[in-house]
């Protein structure tokens, strides 16, 4: 396979937590942190987009920034920023959020390896689709996902149907992350507190 990059997508406004997730604290570190750390061991480079007004994340690791080109559309714009922003010598991309603190590596390296010649491959899991949690062909998906955002279909799961899809099923998943928390995110406070108690149990597959 290609060189694998990662897209994490920093998010807007947070409505649901009431303050900016990429810097809530999960252990020594912020999410961002986590995230981008983990990445960093399997993927290069990483890509984190912002939305236009967001300050410039707070990061020890190298990555390349990037900024949703146009405000509003939600994901699907910052997943565009993302793949626009990626070297061109990089052919697949792991796209992700900065509220999926708890990657496991033997997810994202199963989708890598279950692409083959489609243009994405994704989990299907507790009944849906995760387009954040996927691996991307940048080449073919970049015209597909500007091509649905100049169509004014701002929904992550119309990708399922404008590319090549490889789907990768919840029992295949489960083999190697058997609580499925690579697809788990934090969006409430509720939520938070709960990773942040589950955290010491929580093994770091990288």
């Amino acid at each position: 396979m290609g060189r694998l990059g990662a897209i994490v997508l920093r998010g807007g406004l947070s409505r649901r937590m009431g303050r900016p997730k990429d810097r809530l604290r999960l252990g020594d570190e912020s999410l961002l942190e986590r995230v981008a750390r983990q990445l960093s061991r399997l993927t290069d480079p990483i890509v984190v987009v912002s939305a236009i007004d967001q300050d410039p994340p707070l990061l020890s690791c190298p990555v390349i920034l990037a900024h949703d080109a146009v405000p509003g559309q939600g994901p699907l714009e910052g997943l565009a920023a993302g793949l626009r922003a990626l070297p061109e010598d990089v052919e697949l991309a792991y796209a992700t959020s900065v509220d999926a603190p708890f990657l496991v590596a033997a997810v994202i390296e199963r989708l890598t390896d279950r692409l083959g010649d489609h243009d994405l491959a994704i989990p299907f899991a507790r009944g849906r689709y995760h387009p954040l949690s996927a691996v991307y062909r940048v080449a073919t998906s970049l015209p597909a996902v500007e091509s649905l955002l100049g169509a004014g279909r701002f929904r992550m799961s119309a990708v399922v149907d404008s590319l090549r899809t490889r789907v990768v099923g919840e029992a295949e998943l489960r083999v190697l992350d058997p609580e499925l928390v690579t697809l788990r995110n934090i969006n409430t406070p509720e939520d938070y507190a709960l990773a942040a108690r589950e955290l010491p149990s929580v093994p770091d597959t990288f």
